[in-house]
């Protein structure tokens, strides 16, 4: 497979992806298929999957030749594995494959204490012999009770697969209780989104505890992860959302941890935009603020509305801190650059008219590394504020 020299170079500067765009020759392949990578000169650049529908047509798996690729794909999935137990601590769930920031594309597995749960999301990870050296492998590394597979439909659709129902794979297990930092939580894995918990939260949680005090508010709870961090730390916690499905798993998560609370946590199903508007509005203030929003912008085209959105509920969440007062605040689009993101913040601080001080400048926790020549495998920017 032959690429254009800008795609090269973008390669031998850490890059993995290779775009259709960036083909200079496309001989006939089947889905899946392994192949070797030259630039227009005829030197190899290394081995990679080819997509015969993505827009991402190769995706790099070695910077040279490859000759047995079921045992790079179990060795890569035992490294990642092994890393883990040296990263994770005081949990039982975590992210066990990153996709390509752990030498595997397409492939995103999960560990929630004795279930993992696996997503395939292209032509090449999809393929029987694929799919049979992951379930092997973690069996052997995890020892799980099941593991079972999470379908994207979009997904698929887009990698011109085959329909495919989420289901289990291997065990019997669907549903069980894992603990991040101590704190409990139910898990149903065919259920909720993504995989199941934010996951990629989980120093996050801990490190907003170490700030938290007061009355605090955690705004697009979700199953209440900052919440039930929280309620540890604070006199007294309410956890928003819109979705009533969803604060109802977090009322049974906190029933898990009540001995662990100080107080009841005050559930509160609402619009965050229409309930920051009013309670800023109405004078309302608090100690410490959480705002955990679901992602924004979901293409770059979106990234204009989405710091729009981000600016509205930062800037009510500003005037309601008390002096002394701490504001979490996060974004998963990776639409949004960290730079935009503090541009915002800049702005509603501005607009707020309060002093604010950057206590933490974070991103996702370290199961979900990032690689320096692949800015895609970060997303997430959680700062922590003092106004």
């Amino acid at each position: 497979m032959t690429i254009t020299q800008r795609a090269a170079l973008r390669l031998r500067h850490g890059h993995v992806w290779v775009y259709r765009s960036d083909l200079s020759r496309v001989p006939e392949l089947k889905q899946g298929a392994l192949v070797s990578v030259s630039d227009e000169r005829g030197n190899l650049i290394g081995t990679a999957f080819y997509s015969t529908s993505s827009q991402i047509a190769l995706r790099m798996m070695s910077s040279g030749p490859v000759s047995n690729v079921e045992e790079l794909v179990r060795e890569r999935i035992r490294n990642a594995i092994r890393l883990r137990s040296e990263w994770v601590e005081n949990s039982d769930s975590y992210r066990l494959v990153f996709s390509e920031a752990d030498q595997l594309p397409g492939l995103v597995v999960d560990k929630y204490n004795d279930i993992v749960t696996v997503q395939f999301l292209t032509q090449a990870t999809d393929q029987e012999w694929f799919r049979k050296a992951l379930v092997e492998t973690v069996q052997e590394e995890v020892k799980p009770a099941a593991i079972i597979e999470r379908v994207e439909e979009r997904i698929r659709e887009l990698e011109q697969l085959p329909g495919r129902e989420s289901g289990v794979i291997a065990g019997e297990k669907t549903a069980t209780i894992f603990q991040l930092n101590g704190v409990r939580f139910h898990f149903s894995a065919l259920e909720g989104q993504k995989t199941g918990a934010f996951l990629d939260q989980r120093e996050n949680y801990a490190a907003a505890t170490k700030y938290a005090h007061g009355e605090a508010m955690d705004v697009f709870t979700y199953q209440g992860g900052f919440a039930l961090h929280l309620a540890r730390k604070c006199e007294h916690v309410t956890g928003v959302d819109v979705s009533r499905a969803a604060l109802e798993t977090a009322e049974k998560n906190e029933a898990l941890n009540r001995d662990q609370n100080k107080n009841e946590i005050e559930w509160m199903e609402a619009n965050a935009f229409d309930l920051l508007k009013d309670y800023a509005s109405a004078g309302k203030q608090y100690d410490t603020i959480v705002l955990d929003p679901p992602a924004f912008a979901k293409t770059k085209k979106d990234a204009g509305s989405a710091l729009r959105g981000y600016k509205e509920i930062n800037l009510r969440a500003l005037k309601m801190l008390r002096p002394g007062g701490i504001l979490v605040t996060c974004s998963c689009s990776h639409h949004v650059s960290e730079t935009d993101f503090m541009d915002m913040l800049r702005d509603a601080e501005s607009d707020a008219r309060r002093v604010v001080r950057v206590l933490e400048n974070r991103g996702q926790a370290k199961d979900h590394p990032v690689l320096l020549g692949v800015p895609e495998t970060a997303y997430l920017k959680c700062v922590i504020l003092q106004v």
